[in-house]
């Protein structure tokens, strides 16, 4: 179809029916009165945002309220206005210097949408997981800021990133996009990511808004779960990246909760959302989450995004105008509405200063972000025998498998970000939706070569497993690349295909090391068999060379997991595949490494675990109430012979909580070999308490609680007590 069919999807979301009533005297007079532009408008951003509604007409303000998907689709052309490929367009009000709004996925980069012909190459960071484990709000702020240089450059001003949805059900085949199982680690991680975006002078988006943990029906599967647990979990994940990011929108979720759908949620999208966290910005859908006009506009949801890639339309402005006109919307929600998306605008600088395609991107140094990233979330899961770093009378190295002798994978879906040059390993299954598989072009094996210019390093693609086996019969250290692809849209097997391969290679070197490329935590029948494993997690664009600078000691590893590896399936609350229809979380709010401590469970990796080629000792612990929390001082020395870093964790424990422990704290530092360093660190005192639905808010009983200073939530240094009076927090407070 041609221009003629978007002609026609534009009239049917932007028009108001010529059938319609005339527009009221006071729209009238509005449209006729001296115009004052947004830039030239003065004061508070809601202030300058009412100047703009009094300005506008009904069927501008319904305009502001319904996107487009940015690319085209089946018959759906896109609008010429759109970033090509991208995805999604909200056209602007030229008359009031209303720009567009130009929306990006960009979880981990700027993403160009699979079916656009013409691929946006730009720079990857890590996988969201990746960055969890490296527990450093540092480097979480300076990706966020990368992607929103890049992103602002493409001339995009609203950014659908900022994922924080706990990793309770390790096939998730989205966790890869995440930040791990507890909630103020992805809540401080993904809030610093969000934070560095709107560095830029543009919108970032929290989502999945809420309970969105698995993909498997997920446009209507039912996430069953007890208020208090939700508060105590999900819910809380996201409060605490909306206290230090302050994302300018949120994305409500595909799934029902409890119920309702999430993008016509009342309880979420009002009742927490504002009512309780005074969360000032507006609610927009995922695309295709919406299923009614009245409903979810009343319950909360502000713009439906996404019409072309879903043809329903809710928000389009005859049904508004509709609802409208039968009564069911008041014309005072339409201007709330309009009213949170233009505070946006102003708040976060797309009015002031408007972006504008096709401006310079410095590569090197985003790359060099990149890279940094992926060497901080790189974690050492094991390293008995010193084999790691490479052994250094290792003459002869074995690379086998991963296609490691060409790049790095990526995982799939809306947030594929792709390359600058080719995908490194065109062809696998799926390419197309929910793929492509795409391979960075940075070879781990290349990159091993020139740090290890005099040893003999050969490689093999794994898929002979005689022939692999043969090869490292021969070497000194045999390295196996076994990789776990996910995207969106699905969810994923925790067993690698590659299993056999690395117990034959094992069974044939005893100097066996096995680097992960996973979505997340995956199953190792074959753990005990070799004396290495490190997980790379999808190490993003430049990670070839991170992994080789971790794999020779050029760089010394400073991961940490942000989700617990179980060593079998049986050992999860819900061992059985993800099924559709009502997912009842009968674990609440104990989540990951809360679910095994109570449980009495050993995991084959806790949460928290990160190995590095120095150790670092923990002393000195000592407690002091701080506000409404308390601050847990203590000294971190770096005991061994070569500088590191190390995330040092605090955890809380109490009387009747939903596990023996949480986390309450954390603090990454750089220490070189010797030093010595005091830490203090502050558990926020909602990690204390208990949330209390009969009088909403956080109680914390009166009573003795143990801190404890550790590597991980089963390595624990040191521990001491404070005795606490009793304490409740209204649902609104937060931090100052």
């Amino acid at each position: 179809m041609g221009s003629s069919f978007r002609a026609r999807s534009l009239r049917h979301v932007l028009a108001i029916s010529a059938l319609a009533m005339a527009a009221p005297l006071a729209a009238q007079q509005a449209a006729e009165a001296p115009v004052i532009l947004a830039a030239d408008t003065a004061g508070t951003p809601e202030e300058r945002a009412a100047s703009m509604l009094a300005q506008m007409t009904t069927d501008e303000k319904l305009g502001l309220l319904m996107g487009y998907f940015g690319n085209d689709f089946l018959q759906y052309e896109a609008p010429e206005e759109a970033r090509m490929g991208s995805a999604g367009y909200v056209p602007g009000i030229e008359r009031l210097g209303i720009p567009p709004q130009w929306q990006a996925d960009a979880g981990i980069g700027v993403a160009t949408q699979g079916g656009a012909e013409v691929k946006r190459a730009r720079t990857a960071l890590p996988s969201g997981i990746a960055t969890a484990a490296t527990w450093d709000r540092e480097l979480a702020f300076a990706g966020g800021a990368m992607i929103g240089r890049e992103a602002r450059a493409d001339g995009f001003n609203v950014l659908l990133g900022g994922s924080v949805n706990l990793l309770r059900e390790p096939r998730n085949g989205r966790n890869f996009e995440y930040a791990g199982e507890d909630p103020l680690l992805a809540g401080v991680m993904v809030g610093e990511q969000i934070a560095g975006v709107q560095s830029n002078g543009i919108i970032s988006t929290s989502k999945h808004y809420a309970v969105n943990d698995q993909e498997t029906d997920r446009g209507n599967g039912n996430s069953v779960i007890e208020e208090g647990a939700m508060r105590m979990s999900d819910l809380l994940a996201f409060q605490i990246a909306h206290e230090i990011g302050d994302p300018g929108s949120v994305m409500c979720a595909y799934n029902r909760v409890n119920g309702p759908h999430a993008c016509e949620h009342p309880f979420l999208l009002t009742q927490v959302l504002r009512d309780e966290w005074n969360w000032p910005g507006y609610v927009l859908s995922d695309w295709g989450a919406v299923h009614s006009t009245a409903a979810s506009a009343n319950a909360g949801l502000d713009q439906e995004s996404g019409y072309g890639l879903q043809r329903a339309a809710w928000f389009a402005a005859d049904k508004l105008q509709g609802a409208l006109d039968a009564g069911e919307i008041e014309k005072e929600r339409i201007d709330l509405m309009v009213g949170r998306i233009l505070r946006s605008m102003f708040a976060h600088g797309l009015i002031d200063d408007p972006v504008e395609e096709g401006q310079f991107i410095d590569f090197e140094t985003n790359r060099a972000v990149s890279q940094a990233d992926a060497e901080g979330g790189i974690v050492l899961l094991k390293n008995e025998g010193g084999v790691l770093p490479l052994l250094a009378n290792a003459r002869r190295i074995a690379v086998i498998g991963g296609h490691a002798d060409a790049g790095v994978l990526s995982g799939g879906g809306s947030s594929q970000v792709y390359p600058d040059g080719e995908n490194a390993v065109p062809g696998i299954e799926p390419t197309s939706w929910p793929g492509p598989v795409v391979y960075y072009p940075s070879s781990p094996l290349e990159e091993l070569r020139a740090l290890l210019p005099d040893t003999q390093i050969d490689y093999l693609d794994g898929t002979d497993h005689e022939a692999a086996a043969a090869l490292a019969n021969q070497a000194d250290v045999a390295i196996v690349f076994a990789n776990q692809w996910s995207s969106e849209s699905i969810d994923v097997s925790v067993h690698l295909d590659d299993d056999v391969l690395i117990e034959g290679v094992a069974n044939h070197n005893r100097n066996t090391v096995v680097v992960l490329q996973t979505n997340g935590p995956v199953l190792m029948p074959w753990a005990d068999k070799v004396p290495a494993i490190v997980e790379a997690w999808y190490p993003g664009r430049m990670g070839g060379a991170a992994i080789a600078n971790v794999l020779t000691g050029a760089v010394n590893p400073s991961g940490h997991l942000p989700a617990t590896f179980a060593r079998s399936l049986d050992q999860l609350p819900h061992p059985e595949d993800p099924q559709p229809g009502d997912v009842v979380y009968t674990e609440g709010a104990t989540v990951g490494y809360k679910w095994f401590d109570r449980e009495g469970l050993e995991p084959l990796f806790p949460f928290g675990h990160g190995l590095s080629y120095t150790e670092f000792d923990y002393s000195d612990l000592s407690l002091s109430r701080a506000g409404d929390g308390i601050v847990a001082t203590f000294r971190v020395t770096n005991s061994g012979d070569v500088a590191g870093a190390d995330a040092a964790q605090v955890y809380v424990s109490g009387e009747g909580w939903e596990a023996p422990r949480r986390l309450g704290g954390f603090a990454k530092l750089s220490l070189d070999a010797g030093e010595s360093r005091l830490v203090s660190v502050a558990v926020d005192p909602r990690l204390l308490a208990m949330w209390d639905t009969d009088n909403p808010g956080w109680n914390r009983a009166a009573g003795s609680y143990t801190v404890s200073v550790a590597e991980s939530s089963r390595d624990i240094a040191e521990s001491a007590q404070i005795t606490l009076p009793a304490r409740h927090l209204p649902p609104e407070w937060r931090p100052h």
